[in-house]
C-alpha cells in the first residue's frame, strides 16, 4: 500500500458533529469479540532468503526482549541471529538486503538498517571471541558436503548442531567459495571471513581441500562411504558472450576475472575495459578493474587474459608503473533497471566507471590476430516495456579486454548424469535431487542467486537430511518458511513454562497453568502487512547510518579500504530501536492506557517475558476494539468470541 493511502484523520468528509465517544465505546461494537494476541511474521523476515528472526535480534539489541539470567544482550542477539545464519559479520556487509525492501518502516519514512545492525552483531561477537556451542549427541551418521562455500559451510554448521559427523570437500586451496573467490576483499574482509569460517570448523567439521569430487574421488565412492551427500558446488563457470567474435582470447568471463584477482594472480588489467552485464558480479568486475589499473607496455605473457586463462601470476614489480584504466559497463536495459544493489551502482559511478544502458552487444570486432579491438553494440528502446532495437544505431566501443558477466553455470565433470540440461542440478522442495535418495543439493548450482539464498537452503536441507538419516518422512514445509519466534521456548528459557497437563476434566482453562492462554501463533502462515499496524504511533526518525568510505575516481588505483566501517554500540541500539516490531508486542502500553474498562493489564514482572507483557481481563472486556485500534504492531486481534 502506498504511503498516500494512509490517513490518521479522526473524522470523515461530511461529519458535522463531534459525537459522544463515551457512548460510542459501548454501542459501536456488535460482534462481541474480545482481543487475543497473535504472532505474525514481519515482512523483513518473510523477505529474508536466510530466514533469520530479524525482529527477534533487533528487539534484543534495543532492549525490548531480555535474555535469561545475566547473559549479555549482544551475545544473546548473536546466538539468535546465527540460529539461521552463521555469517552475520560477512552478510551484514555484502547482502543486498531484500529484508530492507520489505520493511514496513518504509511506509513511515525509511527502512531499518538491518544489515548494518547485523554487521555490528557479527563484529561484536568476533571481538568477544564468541564460539558456537555444540551440545548435540553424536548420531554416528556421516554426511559429505561437496563445496566449501557459504552454502556448504552453513549446511555443515546446521548438521553438526544435530550431532551428525560432517566432512567438507573443496577443490580450492582455501574454503569460502564465491564468498572468497567471487567477491573482492574490500567487501568481504578476509580476516573477518576466516574467523567466521573457523568458528564453524571448531564444531568438529572435517575438511579436505584441493579435492575435486568427480575427478579425484568418484561420486559413486563418496555415496558408498557416507550416509548422505550434499552438493554445494556453486556455479563457478561464467557464460561467454554468445555473439560472433565472442571466442576472442581477450574475451573472458566475470567469474574467471574475479577468481584470478581474488587468488592474487591478477594485478593489472588493460587500458580499455568493457564489461557486459548489470548484476552484482558486473559491479565487482568494474570496481576491481578500476582499482587494478593498467601498464602501458607489458609483455604478452602479462596480459590479463593470459594470466586468467593460463592460471599464472603477474610479476609484482610491474605494478609500480600503474596508470588508470578506462572502464565501461554496457547493459541491455536502462541503467536504472540494473539488478545490482543501488549502493554498488552509485559507488561504481563515483569511482570512475562509465555506465551505459540500453546497449545490446552485436559482435566482437577483432584484428588480424583474432584479438578483440572493439565491442559492436546497437541501441535499444525500452519505452514500450519490451526491447526494440533501433535501426542503424550500431557503433563500436573500443577496448582491449571484454569481460562477460551475464550468467553462470556449474562444473559437473564426473556428475554429468545430474545435469538438467542448463549446466545446473534440479532439487525438490526438500532440496533432495529428484529420484536420488540421500543426495541433496543447495546453492547456486540449483539457480545462481544470493549468498543469503544458499544459507537459507542449507537450513532446510539440513532438516531434510536429519529426517532422512532418522528414517523419518520429510515434514511439510510451512507457508512462511523462515525461523520464527517460539513463545513456548521463550517461556522455558525463562523458567515460566506451563505445568504438565494432568489429563483430567477441568471446568474451563482460564485459571489453569497447563496452557498458554490468549495467544495464537500464525507466524508459519501469515506475514503482517503495513495496513494492520497503527503507523500513527511512530515518529519519523532518521536512520543511523554506518560510516562508509567514499573513494573518488582520481584516488581509486590500489585503494582497497573496506567500504563499511560498522556502527558503534550506541548507534546500533538506536537503529534497532527504529524497528516497529511488526506482529509482536514491544511493550508500548497503549492498550493498557487507552482501555476504557481497565481490562488490559501488565503481566506481573516475575511472570512477564517477550510476547507475554500484557493480558486481558475478560470479565471486564466489552469488545470495544480500542486496544486493537491503538496497537502499533498489529499484535492484538479482535477474534475471541468469533463463531
Amino acid at each position: 500500500m502506498a504511503k498516500s493511502d494512509f490517513t490518521f484523520r479522526r473524522y470523515k468528509d461530511g461529519d458535522d458533529s463531534h459525537g459522544n465517544m463515551g457512548m460510542d465505546i459501548f454501542e459501536q461494537d456488535t460482534t462481541y469479540k474480545c482481543p487475543t494476541y497473535v504472532n505474525r511474521t514481519p515482512p523483513c523476515q518473510g523477505s529474508c532468503p536466510s530466514g533469520e528472526d530479524i525482529r527477534g535480534w533487533l528487539s534484543i539489541i534495543c532492549g525490548t526482549e531480555k535474555p535469561a539470567g545475566d547473559t549479555d544482550k549482544f551475545e544473546y542477539a548473536f546466538y539468535r541471529s546465527t540460529d539461521a545464519n552463521p555469517f552475520p559479520a560477512i552478510m551484514g556487509r555484502v547482502c543486498p538486503a531484500p529484508c530492507q525492501e520489505g520493511c514496513n518502516r518504509n511506509e513511515v519514512e525509511d527502512f531499518v538498517g538491518i544489515n548494518s545492525v547485523e554487521q555490528f552483531i557479527g563484529d561484536n561477537a568476533r571481538e568477544k571471541g564468541l564460539k558456537f556451542e555444540n551440545s548435540a549427541v553424536d548420531t554416528d551418521k556421516r554426511v559429505a558436503i561437496i563445496g566449501g562455500g557459504v552454502g556448504g559451510l552453513a549446511c555443515a554448521y546446521q548438521l553438526r548442531r544435530q550431532g551428525h559427523a560432517v566432512t567438507v570437500f573443496d577443490n580450492h586451496k582455501k574454503l569460502g567459495g564465491m564468498m572468497r573467490y567471487g567477491i573482492p576483499g574490500y567487501r568481504t574482509p578476509r580476516d573477518v571471513m576466516d574467523h567466521e569460517i573457523q568458528r564453524i570448523l571448531d564444531m568438529g567439521v572435517e575438511v579436505k581441500l584441493n579435492t575435486f569430487i568427480g575427478k579425484d574421488i568418484s561420486m559413486e565412492t563418496l555415496r558408498e562411504d557416507y550416509d548422505a551427500v550434499v552438493l554445494a558446488i556453486g556455479a563457478q563457470s561464467g557464460r561467454n558472450i554468445p555473439i560472433p567474435g565472442g571466442e576472442a582470447p581477450n574475451c573472458i568471463t566475470g567469474v574467471s576475472f574475479l577468481d584470478a584477482y581474488n587468488d592474487g594472480r591478477l594485478k593489472t588489467v588493460s587500458k580499455k575495459v568493457v564489461v557486459i552485464g548489470g548484476g552484482d558480479t558486473a559491479m565487482d568486475v568494474v570496481s576491481v578493474a578500476r582499482r587494478l589499473g593498467h601498464i602501458e607496455n607489458t609483455h604478452e605473457s602479462e596480459r590479463p587474459e593470459n594470466i586468467i586463462l593460463n592460471q599464472t601470476a603477474q610479476d609484482v614489480a610491474i605494478t609500480a608503473k600503474k596508470e588508470g584504466s578506462d572502464v565501461i559497463l554496457a547493459y541491455r536495459r536502462p541503467v536504472d533497471q540494473m539488478p545490482a544493489a543501488l549502493h554498488e551502482v552509485e559507488a561504481a559511478e563515483r569511482e570512475g566507471v562509465e555506465l551505459r544502458g540500453s546497449l545490446v552487444p552485436v559482435s566482437v570486432v577483432t584484428d588480424d590476430n583474432g584479438r578483440a579491438t572493439a565491442l559492436r553494440v546497437s541501441k535499444a528502446d525500452w519505452t514500450s516495456g519490451k526491447m526494440e532495437i533501433i535501426e542503424n544505431s550500431e557503433f563500436d566501443i573500443e577496448c582491449d579486454l571484454i569481460v562477460s558477466a551475464i550468467g553462470q553455470g556449474g562444473d559437473l565433470s564426473g556428475m554429468e548424469s545430474l545435469d538438467n540440461g542448463r549446466g545446473l542440478i534440479d532439487a525438490d522442495k526438500f532440496y533432495q535431487v529428484p529420484n536420488e535418495e540421500g543426495l541433496f543439493v543447495i546453492g547456486d548450482i540449483i539457480r545462481p542467486h544470493l549468498l543469503t539464498t544458499a544459507i537459507g537452503q542449507a537450513s532446510v536441507a539440513a532438516e531434510s537430511i536429519n529426517h532422512f538419516l532418522s528414517q523419518e518422512a520429510f515434514s511439510k514445509r510451512p507457508k512462511v518458511d523462515v525461523h520464527h519466534f517460539d513463545l513456548l521456548h521463550k517461556l522455558q528459557e525463562t523458567s515460566l513454562q506451563p505445568e504438565a497437563y494432568a489429563h483430567q476434566d477441568d471446568w474451563g482453562t482460564d485459571g489453569s497453568n497447563f496452557a498458554i492462554h490468549n495467544y495464537e501463533d500464525r507466524s508459519a502462515n501469515e506475514i503482517i502487512p503495513a495496513e494492520k499496524l497503527f503507523l500513527g504511533h511512530f515518529d519519523k526518525t532518521a536512520r543511523n547510518l554506518r560510516p562508509e568510505s567514499f573513494i573518488q575516481s582520481e584516488n581509486i588505483i590500489d585503494s582497497y579500504e573496506e567500504r563499511f566501517q560498522g556502527l558503534v554500540e550506541e548507534d546500533a541500539e538506536k537503529e534497532a530501536d527504529r524497528c516497529m516490531s511488526c506482529g509482536m508486542c514491544f511493550e508500548c502500553d497503549n492498550c493498557v492506557i487507552y482501555c476504557p474498562q481497565d481490562a488490559v493489564h501488565r503481566t506481573k514482572k516475575a511472570e512477564s517475558t517477550m510476547g507475554r507483557y500484557v493480558y486481558t481481563d475478560y470479565f471486564r472486556c466489552i469488545g470495544c476494539h480500542i486496544c486493537s485500534d491503538v496497537c502499533p504492531t498489529g499484535y492484538i486481534n479482535m477474534a475471541m468470541g468469533e463463531h
